[in-house]
C-alpha cells in the first residue's frame, strides 16, 4: 500500500489497514469498468459518497458509525477492484468471503462492528441501489425504464440533491477523507 502497509488479502489484519489507503485506492478505481460520460471516471469513492449522501437524507437521525459503515461499504475494492455483480455470481462464493473477510477486517480496524444489523445492512443496501439507479442514468447510458428493471429509483427529492459531478480522483479522494474525520469523531 503508499502507507507502506503490507496487506495479505487473503489473511487481512485490521493493523495493516490504513483509511489513507483505502480513500486513495476507491478514488482511482472506476465504477461502471469505467463505461461512463464525463472528463473523469465516476469513482468507486464517489460512489462511496453519494451512498453516504442517500444514506443521510433518507435517515437524518442516523448515528455517524451506521454512516461511516455506508461510507466504507465497498472498501474491500480498494484492494480486489470494482467488479459488476453479473460476474461476482459467475465467479461465485470464492470472491464474496474474499470480500466478506476484508470488509470485517476495515470494520474491526476503524472500531465498527463486523456484523452489521440487518435493518442498517437494509438501509444501506436501499441507498446503494438508489445511487446505482442515479450513476446508471446520469453517467452510464440507462434510460429510466431499463434502470428501474435493476436498480431502485429514488424520490425526486434525492435525485435533485443528488447530481453527479466528475472531478479529478485527487479531489475526491480529498473528500472521502474530509467525511471520514467527520464520522470518526
Amino acid at each position: 500500500m503508499l502507507s507502506g502497509r503490507r496487506l495479505d488479502i487473503i489473511n487481512p489484519s485490521p493493523l495493516d489497514i490504513e483509511i489513507e489507503d483505502i480513500a486513495h485506492g476507491l478514488a482511482f478505481q472506476a465504477r461502471w469498468n469505467g463505461q461512463t460520460r464525463g472528463k473523469y471516471v465516476f469513482s468507486v469513492a464517489n460512489h462511496s459518497i453519494l451512498v453516504w449522501n442517500i444514506l443521510i437524507l433518507e435517515n437524518p437521525k442516523i448515528k455517524k458509525k451506521w454512516q461511516l459503515i455506508s461510507l466504507l461499504h465497498d472498501a474491500p475494492e480498494y484492494v480486489i477492484g470494482d467488479m459488476i455483480s453479473p460476474v461476482k455470481k459467475q465467479i461465485g462464493n470464492s470472491y464474496i468471503d474474499l470480500e466478506k473477510k476484508l470488509q470485517e477486517a476495515i470494520h474491526i480496524r476503524f472500531g465498527l462492528p463486523a456484523i452489521i444489523p440487518r435493518n442498517i445492512k437494509s438501509k444501506i443496501k436501499i441507498a446503494d441501489r438508489k445511487a446505482a439507479w442515479i450513476e446508471a442514468t446520469e453517467i452510464a447510458g440507462f434510460e429510466i425504464k431499463e434502470a428501474n428493471k435493476y436498480f431502485l429509483e429514488p424520490d425526486q427529492i434525492i435525485i435533485k440533491k443528488c447530481k453527479i459531478v466528475l472531478k479529478d480522483p485527487l479531489k475526491t479522494r480529498e473528500e472521502f477523507l474530509n467525511i471520514y474525520k467527520i464520522l470518526d469523531q
